[in-house]
C-alpha cells in the first residue's frame, strides 16, 4: 500500500513501520522522498580516507555522485519498496535528480542564509532549500530555471551569473540529500526542510532569483 501526499498519518506510518520491522534510518529518509515529497531517489557513492565506494581510484569526484549500477528508486515507491531496493546498496548516500520535480539555484551558504532571511521576511514562496558540506546552499525551483537563468537575470540586470557565484542545476545534475554525507566530508543538512505546499511545486525561480542575486552580489563585494 502507498503513502498518500498530504497525510500525516503517512509519515508516523513511515517511522513507526521502521521501528517495528527493525528498517534503517537511511530507507525512512528515503521512503519520505518518494512517498511524501514526490522525488526519485538515487543510491550514491560514499567516501573514506579519500577513496570512492565507486571503486574507481580516478574518481573525478569521490562520494559525490550517483552509483553507476543502481536503479533509482521512483517517486511512490513505498517503505517495503525502498527497503528492498536500498538493501542492495547498504551504506549509500541519497542524491536526488535534478530537472524532474525541481531545478536548483546554488549560491555560497553564507549569501543563501542571508538571502533566505530575507525571503522569509517579505514573505515569499519558497521551497526547500539543503547546505553542503563544502558551504554551498541549493534552492529548490520550479524545473526549466537552470535554462532559464541567465535570461531572467539579464532582464534583472546582471549580465554574468558566474560574477554572482549563482548558477543553476538542471537535469543530468544530482543534489545530495539530508542527511547523506557528501565527499567524506559531513553531512547535507536542511536550511528549510520539505513541506507539502513546496516540495511537490518549488516556486518559480523568478521569485527568489533576484534577492539571492542581489546577496550574493553584496557578499562577493
Amino acid at each position: 500500500m502507498g503513502f498518500t501526499i498530504g497525510s500525516s498519518r503517512s509519515i508516523r506510518d513511515i517511522r513507526t513501520g521502521t521501528r517495528r520491522r527493525g528498517r534503517s534510518s537511511e530507507c525512512t529518509a528515503v521512503a519520505e522522498f518518494t512517498g511524501l515529497w514526490g522525488w526519485d531517489v538515487v543510491p550514491g557513492a560514499r567516501a573514506a580516507a579519500g577513496a570512492c565506494s565507486c571503486g574507481r581510484r580516478d574518481c573525478p569526484a569521490p562520494g559525490a555522485h550517483p552509483l553507476d549500477f543502481a536503479a533509482t528508486i521512483p517517486a511512490g515507491s513505498t517503505l517495503d519498496e525502498v527497503s528492498e531496493a536500498w538493501s542492495e546498496f547498504p551504506g549509500a548516500s541519497a542524491m536526488l535528480p535534478v530537472g524532474r520535480t525541481f531545478d536548483a539555484i546554488e549560491v555560497a551558504e553564507s549569501a543563501g542564509l542571508r538571502a533566505l532571511a530575507r525571503l522569509e521576511r517579505m514573505g515569499l514562496p519558497l521551497g526547500p532549500v539543503t547546505a553542503s558540506p563544502e558551504g554551498r546552499a541549493h534552492f529548490f525551483v520550479a524545473p526549466g530555471a537552470a535554462a532559464e537563468l541567465p535570461e531572467l537575470l539579464y532582464r534583472m540586470g546582471w549580465d554574468d551569473p558566474c560574477s554572482l557565484d549563482l548558477r543553476g542545476l538542471g537535469p543530468g545534475t544530482y543534489l545530495t540529500a539530508p542527511p547523506s554525507d557528501r565527499g567524506g566530508l559531513g553531512p547535507v543538512r536542511w536550511l528549510r526542510p520539505p513541506a507539502l505546499d513546496s516540495a511537490t511545486k518549488p516556486p518559480a525561480a523568478r521569485l527568489v532569483l533576484g534577492t539571492l542575486a542581489y546577496v550574493a552580489h553584496r557578499s562577493r563585494a
